[in-house]
């Protein structure tokens, strides 16, 4: 009986979020252990179900790093990283355009469905389709890193048709520059963060493999605000592959997006403990 209790004490928890959230707009950025290891696919594919039948708009925005460089390592193919973004000569970008669109999108979009039967599912796109992603060449800190985009625009008008049709948007980062007819990897962070802008959504939610935004004793820094993030990041608080994240999470309120959470995708369920608690479980970034 008590475990029946704690259980209806859940649910009741999750009502308020439930209520202020119905009909709102969450980009989630998918990617890291929790795309690799079957229980944690399974895992994130229902908690996206349980967002969407709850009445939560969700549009998925995927990456796949280690999967392209396991396929240009199958094919003898360098791969090379300046500050976390991949050098992308053709071969490497005809390599991720195949990995991204053709295996993973198909994959995650397939994974959702079975979880979405009695629903309007999800519906795989790349940022090439319909220039859903216009972008222009990207240059890391000044130096040419090849067929890397920058997403200039986002077509937000197909992206709210699906979401007001009741489907799950679920878009590989492979963007397009229509007048030359050039494509180009981008990154999955950037990407997601446009899309959360321009969509002014509710929330952009990150899945890492770390949980959050660490102190410099390792725990976790539940909220960080605006004010703060530049102080964590000169004292040495935030390094690494962070930075570019905060960073990320920084523009994206700046431009509306109401918060950012960074959260551990390799624990079952966080998207529901971060959204649907008081306590959450990563590091949530607002104004």
């Amino acid at each position: 009986m008590e475990q029946l209790l704690e259980k209806a004490l859940i649910l009741q928890e999750a009502l308020p979020f439930i209520r202020d959230f119905y009909g709102k707009i969450f980009v989630v950025k998918y990617g890291g252990a929790a795309m690799e290891e079957d229980e944690l696919k399974h895992s994130f594919a229902k908690d996206i179900a349980l967002l969407r039948y709850v009445g939560i708009k969700v549009v998925l925005v995927h990456g796949g790093g280690k999967d392209i460089t396991n396929m240009l390592n199958k094919l003898n193919i360098q791969t090379e990283f300046i500050n976390g973004i991949r050098k992308t000569d053709k071969e490497s970008l005809d390599v991720a355009r195949m990995v991204l669109i053709g295996k993973l999108n198909k994959d995650i979009v397939s994974m959702l469905n079975k979880e979405m039967s009695n629903m309007h599912g999800a519906i795989g796109l790349s940022g090439i389709d319909a220039n859903l992603l216009i972008c222009t060449k990207y240059y890391q800190d000044g130096e040419d890193i090849g067929y890397v985009g920058k997403v200039k625009t986002v077509n937000t008008k197909l992206i709210r048709e699906l979401i007001q049709m009741d489907y799950t948007p679920v878009i590989a980062p492979i963007g397009i520059d229509p007048e030359s007819n050039q494509m180009y990897n981008v990154n999955a962070d950037m990407a997601a963060t446009e899309i959360a802008c321009e969509l002014g959504a509710e929330k952009l939610i990150f899945l890492t493999d770390t949980d959050g935004i660490l102190d410099k004793s390792g725990k976790t820094i539940s909220s960080i605000h605006k004010s703060q993030y530049k102080e964590l990041i000169e004292d040495g608080t935030i390094t690494k592959g962070m930075i570019p994240k905060i960073n990320s999470a920084i523009d994206a309120i700046l431009r509306g997006v109401r918060k950012v959470h960074i959260i551990n995708g390799k624990i079952k369920h966080s998207i529901l403990i971060e959204v649907f608690t008081k306590e959450g479980i990563g590091t949530e970034i607002s104004l």
